[in-house]
């Protein structure tokens, strides 16, 4: 018979293993290593006092409505759980700040907070210090990267003033190859049960999916790409700071899509756009290629078949030697007065600062990262001019610094960790470098979560743009790894690598609003 064919028999044979599989998913579901997850519920969300009517005012009177800043005072119970399959490490928290996780009670003030949890995890305690980041300002509350093995727990019991129960409570920061999530038990302490809604329903959509694949297998012969999924070869050059974001992006959809070939040669925004510019003008056709810059760049301004994107916010930083510490930061002034080559010393701005001479460590013309420093921070290009090729010695004695450019933010990051005194800028994220130290601008650091929140009017940031050369064609490699780039997988690597993603609906005003 026609239907026994090898091709069938594997087929069928793949349909009952996969409802064996589906069975077994959900009677193991718990033990099956997953994401890396912390989840969090409120589990009380009370006012401390009576609701009263007096006439038609109705007004609750709290125990602390005598107290200064204390009306309405509520009490809420914030349980944080490690609810994945996996333990959680210190490092495993990805923000750029001390703290780990960051509580927001909207229209509340945090007045105070305690610390419980069960007698067996007693350990946890140790990590709720101040040294680690534990603290609360405003409606936020510091959380610190608290270590939690798989099931591991504590709540926080926190007292608030200034609006009423029911508000929104959120909890925000990152978890490397994870997620911080809202979750809910049936009573507060129970534990999730064995066949949840979703393993349920998982198993039943993985079975119709099996079956279906099986009966499609035994109709027809071809064998389709996954969806969203295209094969041929692709380039990707631009950004080096953006880089790391397109290489683990490149790898996943690599792996998901055979017969994908994409290749990562960052070398630099001006660099890589101008080379598709070039490329395209050459064939009059859109060549494989897309090339990534850290905000708009003058060759896509007079080049109009290029057509950018926006993909991404990034933040980047000011770094220093470590050796050279200036408190609270430089003013934009100081900044600019250093760049113009008025500061040759670091003494010149602060006694306090080493005698050491200033070096200028900056990226060459091709930077998306230079080109948004100039725009935002400094508003010119770098005055001083470029006196050395090795950073070491300086060729043009006559200039008042030492002033070097290099190809790389790596590079650079290099070069100001070994040279005291020296001076650079990078992408936020990568500026977590050994021997040098970042460097906050007006008094406001760089932090992403700030940005997003709308928190702080930090300068040195941009909008970071996917260029390719005109509309790439419906089910080309490159349409389907830019679509990938704004899926839901493609969002949670840009926020892992500490960037925001333009897809997200939050942060679509923060991108629409780049001024290049």
């Amino acid at each position: 018979m026609q239907w026994l064919s090898p091709e069938n028999v594997v087929a069928v044979g793949t349909a009952v293993l996969g409802i064996v599989a589906s069975g077994v998913m959900v009677w193991y579901e718990r033990r099956v290593p997953r994401r890396k997850r912390i989840g969090y519920r409120v589990q009380m969300d009370n006012p401390i006092g009576d609701d009263v009517r007096s006439g038609r005012a109705n007004r609750r009177l709290g125990l602390f409505d005598e107290t200064p800043g204390m009306v309405d005072a509520t009490l809420v119970l914030l349980r944080i759980e490690n609810d994945g399959s996996q333990g959680i490490d210190r490092d495993d928290y990805t923000g750029p700040e001390r703290h780990g996780l960051t509580a927001l009670f909207t229209d509340r003030t945090v007045r105070g907070v305690s610390v419980t949890q069960p007698t067996d995890t007693d350990h946890l305690m140790d990590h709720f210090t101040a040294e680690r980041g534990f603290g609360y300002e405003g409606n936020r509350l510091h959380i610190p990267r608290v270590p939690l093995n798989r099931g591991d727990h504590f709540k926080l019991l926190v007292l608030l003033s200034g609006g009423d129960v029911g508000r929104d409570i959120r909890l925000v920061g990152g978890i490397r190859d994870g997620e911080v999530h809202p979750n809910r038990s049936a009573t507060p302490d129970d534990k999730p049960p064995l066949f949840s809604r979703a393993a349920r329903m998982i198993s039943i959509t993985l079975t119709l999916s099996v079956l279906t694949l099986a009966g499609i297998v035994i109709a027809r012969d071809d064998h389709p790409l996954p969806i969203g999924c295209a094969r041929g070869t692709l380039t990707v050059t631009g950004s080096t700071a953006f880089a790391p974001v397109v290489r683990e992006l490149a790898k996943e959809y690599k792996g998901k899509c055979p017969g994908s070939d994409i290749t990562v040669d960052a070398r630099g925004s001006e660099a890589g756009v101008g080379e598709l510019a070039a490329l395209g003008s050459q064939s009059k056709r859109a060549p494989a290629m897309i090339a990534f810059s850290d905000g708009p760049t003058p060759t896509a301004g007079g080049a109009p078949d290029l057509l950018g994107t926006r993909v991404a916010v990034s933040a980047f930083t000011l770094v220093v030697n470590e050796g050279i510490d200036p408190g609270r930061g430089l003013s934009l002034a100081d900044v600019r007065r250093i760049y113009r080559g008025q500061i040759t010393r670091w003494k010149q701005l602060d006694p306090r600062l080493p005698d050491l001479p200033v070096v200028l460590v900056s990226r060459n013309a091709d930077s998306g990262t230079r080109q948004i420093f100039q725009r935002r921070v400094l508003g010119t290009w770098e005055r001083a001019p470029s006196t050395s090729l090795d950073c070491v010695h300086q060729d043009d004695t006559s200039a008042s610094v030492m002033r070097c450019e290099l190809d790389s933010t790596q590079k650079v990051l290099d070069e100001v960790a070994r040279i005291p005194g020296a001076i650079g800028y990078s992408e936020l994220n990568l500026a977590r470098h050994k021997g040098v130290r970042r460097v906050p601008l007006d008094g406001a650091s760089a932090s992403i979560e700030d940005i997003e929140y709308r928190r702080s009017d930090y300068p040195y940031r941009g909008v970071e743009y996917a260029y390719t050369y005109r509309r790439p064609p419906t089910g080309s490699l490159t349409a389907g790894f830019l679509a990938y780039v704004s899926q839901s997988t493609g969002e949670n690597v840009i926020r892992t690598h500490g960037h925001l993603p333009c897809s997200a609906a939050a942060v679509l005003p923060l991108c629409a609003d780049d001024d290049g």
